[in-house]
């Protein structure tokens, strides 16, 4: 009889994607919205204010994108992958409360790529845990319950922030104290729903300590390129990852920010993202579920298409219910191919150099959100209209595509 029942480590693994998207959701979310609030009252207009917040994302997936793999080879020596997430786990927690203390937009956006920066790189080797907690042909299943229970537990704290965030004035509070109180209360929840992963995780996977650990995973890194060179199938998924990830995480991060900029409503704003949250639960799960029966690769194109789609839809969004049909349609499919790379990738990697590889893949994934975010910013600023910088993420969907399929058609 197939084991269909989650592990306890398997439960406490998908616990920190509940913990870690608290934070992003606020970064989709209510965080713009306040950057908007600081920009406004310092004199920045609406394409200033798009343009800054894209450079401020792209900066801070840069500094991931050199960080991740270094920092992931040397995590793949036994017993340094713990304590190493441990550390940039605290350093993004630390940086979303302390996002209420600045009080000009410049020191804002300078502790927010901080607290990106922690959140960015613990998400390499929280990836790179998979092998660890769970078996390969579960590695679907648990990927996608991992993304579907992150979007609807982060609800939970978002919406108690979005009730100060939204009706601060009737409360009694200042705009500056609601959104201090939505930083602190992410924070903790972030935290708290981490401490049993802390407990209870033990890296399986690893290389044997070196008598000097970081020079050895240097060259276990240069390594690594070489090898990744040779094997075709990785080398292409990568390239095709960089190209259609891209995309995906430069609609999540600036879809407010985008929205804000065309003039819409900022409630209707939150509340339709908050839509693409609770849509995306089940759809991730029902994916998770068609990977037993439908192979992972068609899944992924299948995804791939439909942001085809999305992202020429959005070129001339300039209406409320727009962005609420967007927002349901990005919840249906947002899940889904960020889940499916994810197991897809660590089915077809060494687990033993899973670190490693896991931080090649953030400079693919999240680290490549760089050039979608800066187009957008550049086009806004050369052009003088937000709606031009959508265009350039359709070309991106189709380069990923097309490679995509070239990779799932490599033998190794």
């Amino acid at each position: 009889m197939e084991k269909t029942r989650l592990t306890k480590l398997e439960k406490y693994w998908i616990l920190y994607d509940v913990g870690n998207s608290a934070f992003i959701l606020l970064v989709s979310t209510i965080i713009p919205i306040y950057f908007d609030y600081l920009a406004g009252g310092e004199g920045l207009t609406e394409v200033q204010y798009l343009a800054y917040w894209g450079y401020a994302a792209s900066f801070s997936t840069v500094i991931v994108a050199f960080l991740g793999p270094i920092v992931g080879t040397i995590a793949d020596t036994k017993g340094f992958k713990k304590p190493i997430f441990t550390l940039f786990l605290t350093v993004g927690v630390l940086g979303c409360a302390a996002l209420s203390l600045p009080k000009n937009w410049v020191a804002f956006l300078a502790v927010f790529i901080i607290a990106k920066v922690g959140y960015s790189a613990s998400i390499v080797f929280y990836d790179s845990m998979l092998p660890d907690i769970t078996e390969p042909d579960r590695m679907d299943a648990v990927s996608s319950h991992g993304y579907a229970w992150g979007y609807i537990g982060s609800c939970i704290p978002f919406i108690v922030s979005l009730l100060f965030v939204l009706f601060y004035d009737k409360i009694g509070i200042s705009m500056a104290a609601a959104m201090a109180i939505a930083f602190l209360l992410n924070a903790v929840w972030w935290f708290l729903v981490t401490v049993p992963l802390l407990k209870n995780y033990r890296q399986t996977h690893y290389v044997e300590a070196a008598s000097h650990p970081i020079r050895e995973s240097f060259c276990r890194l240069g390594h690594s390129f070489k090898e990744i060179r040779k094997k075709k199938k990785i080398f292409l998924f990568l390239l095709a990852f960089f190209c259609y990830i891209d995309g995906v995480y430069t609609i999540i991060e600036m879809a407010t920010a985008y929205g804000k900029s065309v003039g819409l409503d900022s409630q209707g704003l939150l509340l339709a993202l908050l839509l693409t949250q609770v849509v995306a639960f089940p759809c991730a799960l029902v994916f998770g579920r068609l990977a037993k029966r439908v192979e992972t690769a068609l899944l992924i194109k299948v995804c791939i298409a439909a942001y085809i789609g999305i992202a020429l839809f959005g070129i001339q969004l300039d209406r409320q219910w727009e962005f609420w049909l967007l927002a349901v349609c990005v919840g249906m499919f947002q899940g889904a191919v960020q889940a499916l790379s994810r197991s897809y990738f660590a089915k077809i990697i060494p687990p033993e150099k899973s670190g490693e590889y896991f931080g090649i893949f953030d400079i693919c994934g999240k680290g490549a959100s760089f050039i979608g975010t800066a187009l957008m910013g550049f086009m806004a600023q050369a052009t003088g209209s937000p709606n031009a910088g959508i265009g350039v993420l359709t070309v991106l969907f189709v380069i990923g595509g097309l490679v995509f399929h070239k990779a799932d058609r490599a033998s190794s």
